[in-house]
């Protein structure tokens, strides 16, 4: 066996963890997803329960939706959870964790966020990975307000994600 095929044989499987509320998801975390892919073996979407937050779309509808997204690609998984983040990278042996950095203050946030995890497993990793110029801009929480406010959101999210937001405030109103 030469080292090439030593090294490709031993080569090791890596996991990256991306966790998030998700609501809705946008065509940044696509875009971010799809980046991961060519650098990750394997892409776990973590969809945070959301207990500090108060989400519009509940916990199931965004895990279903965000599997929906990410159906055409096996190497993406999709996974609910709640709890502390290195608990659960511990538990689904993860290589690191995927965050998206858009700004200076999302920089700040993430550093200190990757900081205590760290503190509180000294093995958390963090990637950071930068959006394309076209979704720099988009938060989940500037499309919930479009939405919320009759503005069309069809260029920032998938079209499903779009329907999800007709029906959910459509039925809201009613």
């Amino acid at each position: 066996m030469n080292s090439a095929t030593t090294s490709k044989a031993s080569k090791l499987h890596t996991k990256i963890l991306y966790p998030g509320t998700f609501d809705p998801i946008t065509n940044g975390h696509i875009d971010l997803v799809k980046r991961a892919t060519k650098l990750f073996d394997e892409v776990v979407i973590a969809v945070a329960s959301g207990h500090h937050k108060k989400p519009l779309f509940d916990f199931n509808e965004r895990v279903a939706l965000v599997e929906s997204v990410f159906a055409d690609l096996p190497q993406v998984s999709v996974i609910g959870f709640e709890g502390l983040l290195v608990d659960f990278m511990r538990e689904k042996g993860a290589t690191a964790v995927l965050r998206g950095l858009r700004a200076m203050s999302d920089f700040e946030y993430e550093f200190q966020l990757a900081n205590m995890n760290r503190e509180l497993d000294e093995n958390f990793e963090a990637v950071f990975l930068t959006p394309s110029q076209n979704y720099s801009f988009i938060s989940s929480t500037m499309i919930r307000e479009i939405a919320k406010l009759g503005g069309d959101v069809t260029k920032f999210v998938p079209p499903c994600v779009a329907q999800a937001f007709t029906e959910k405030l459509g039925s809201l109103e009613g």
